[in-house]
């Protein structure tokens, strides 16, 4: 799946207000023609300084307050955190609220880590980002033990390929650990309840309509903000389009696919440096990459701390660096430290971030903040009680809620075999590591059918869809699908150039970004941005 994740694992703690406005609730509570959620969009936002984490001085924090479970808003609430950079100018047009992308990246942390990245836009407007529900301090999901219990199930390939039904066991156990530690929290994650928690936030932030930059997972965010609050669209733009009709075992193979074009584009620029660790010919390293992952697999190569590293933590280290271009000469020297020294020090850098896999990573089963006790309230965790594996453990939680399909043992058992075949055919690197994404939901409830089928032909103002040819994540085909379920509000931006997303790679990119939000100024429907690169 795609992600584009925030590594910060502390977040904001501070003194926190919740006020109450008046005006403009919802037609359908107004109506009387759904659960009453009133109380909720009448809340007022009290900023105040963020403590608890590494910010700037400038960065305020906050919290919004919404309903546990939409259908019975009064049976419980939850606390979301929330970070902004307030607007330069006198008379702002209001905020611009950004999700970097997952599911299972905590904005609050990422808004602090990269904000320069978005100060142009405060010419205009207060920058807000957000912890979603299940995520950051934001009641965070946890599997405990059942993480690892995960991993260590979909590890084996062979074991998936002798005893699979042995393996979906463990993962229905590591799925009952998910539901022990997350509590009432967990089966009210996932994309359609974020986007309604959106539309109270940008209701307290004092915004008519939702202005809105969402990267990666965040673009599926949006896109379902448009189809649930048509009318409350004010300038939205999606940067790595993420698909909304794939089932999970078809995204795998193209993710797998996606993947294999961009390490392919890394090895045709690293054979022209002498340094290069393949050799001078392309097509020879690709295969020296293969016959690498191999190699480790079959024999791993001891770190001197924790696992021996393996052809499949290769991968995943892989996998993350390729997620920019910048990386590209990081990634050269460390897969020479590793083929010529046998140092795994650079690749370690790498390695254990996800890309919506599991695979590679390990976590610490501490104190995970579980929220088993009462559920009429949550408040914002403390930032030393997020779980280690919060990231994980959302990215399956909210993947599993939006997706339908649940096929059983015995489906499971009968396409093995095909799938495995696919995804190799698709990346011979990337395409065992990936296999596990069709397996992650099982165990877990059918999730919803909604963003597959409602997320079309959304009658909103035009919106701004951005697609990078070279995305390891979020392929550029799914820009083009989207747009066309989308339909005429779909504007699209072909990045010809390499990289997970465009805003924070390409000045072209950025430059048309910031004029859509700041200026209403749109490029035309299937112009492109060239690449930048600095060869």
């Amino acid at each position: 799946m795609p992600a584009k994740l925030s590594r910060g694992r502390c977040a904001l703690s501070g003194a926190v207000g919740l006020a109450l406005l008046g005006a403009g609730l919802p037609a359908m509570a107004a109506e009387g023609s759904g659960p009453d959620l009133s109380r909720f969009y009448r809340q007022r936002i009290s900023w105040s300084k963020c403590v608890g984490m590494e910010a700037p001085d400038d960065l305020q924090c906050a919290k919004v307050t919404v309903p546990l479970d939409y259908a019975k808003p009064r049976a419980g609430t939850l606390d979301l955190a929330l970070a902004r950079y307030r607007a330069t100018a006198r008379h702002k047009r209001g905020s611009v609220l950004l999700n970097f992308g997952g599911p299972g990246g905590a904005g609050v942390p990422g808004l602090a880590a990269s904000g320069k990245e978005f100060m142009d836009l405060t010419d205009e407007y207060d920058v807000v980002s957000f912890d979603p529900r299940g995520v950051g301090r934001s009641s965070p999901v946890s599997c405990g033990d059942g993480t690892d219990e995960a991993l260590d199930a979909t590890a084996d390939d062979t074991a998936l390929a002798r005893d699979p039904r042995a393996v979906l066991a463990r993962l229905r156990r590591a799925a009952d650990q998910c539901a022990k530690h997350s509590g009432p929290v967990l089966p009210h994650i996932g994309t359609v309840n974020v986007a309604r928690d959106l539309d109270i936030t940008r209701q307290a932030l004092g915004d008519k309509k939702l202005n809105y930059l969402g990267f990666s997972y965040g673009t599926r965010l949006g896109a379902v903000y448009a189809a649930q609050f048509p009318d409350k669209v004010g300038r939205l733009v999606l940067d790595g389009v993420d698909t909304l009709t794939e089932p999970l075992s078809e995204q795998g193979v193209a993710g797998a696919a996606g993947q294999q074009t961009a390490l392919e584009d890394f090895l045709d620029w690293c054979v022209k440096d002498i340094a290069c660790p393949f050799g001078t010919d392309a097509r020879g390293a690709r295969d020296e990459v293969v016959r690498l992952v191999a190699s480790l697999d079959e024999d791993p190569v001891p770190t001197g701390f924790g696992p021996d590293f393996t052809g499949q933590d290769l991968v995943s280290a892989i996998s993350q660096a390729l997620y920019s271009e910048a990386l590209w000469p990081s990634l050269e020297r460390a897969l020479a430290e590793l083929v010529e020294q046998g140092d795994t020090t650079g690749v370690l850098g790498f390695a254990g971030g996800g890309s919506g896999v599991l695979a590679g990573a390990r976590f610490s089963t501490r104190a995970t903040g579980s929220p088993s006790g009462n559920p009429t309230g949550r408040p914002l965790a403390d930032a030393e009680d997020v779980p280690l594996d919060n990231l994980p453990a959302a990215l399956m939680a909210v993947n599993c809620a939006d997706d339908p399909d649940r096929p059983d043992a015995d489906r499971i058992g009968r396409d093995l075999a095909r799938l495995r075949a696919a995804y190799e055919q698709a990346s011979p690197v990337f395409g065992r590591y990936r296999l596990t994404e069709y397996l992650m939901c099982y165990g877990r409830p059918k999730g919803t059918d909604f963003i597959r089928e409602k997320v079309r032909d959304v009658r909103t103002p035009k919106m701004l869809l951005v697609g990078t040819r070279g995305d390891p994540a979020t392929p550029y085909r799914w820009t083009v699908e989207t747009a066309k379920r989308l339909g005429d509000a779909a504007v699209v931006l072909d990045n010809r150039s390499e990289g997970h997303t465009g805003y924070g790679s390409s000045k072209c990119v950025h430059r048309k970004v910031d004029d859509f939000l700041l200026y209403g100024s749109l490029p035309p429907n299937g112009s492109s941005c060239g690449p930048e690169r600095d060869d």
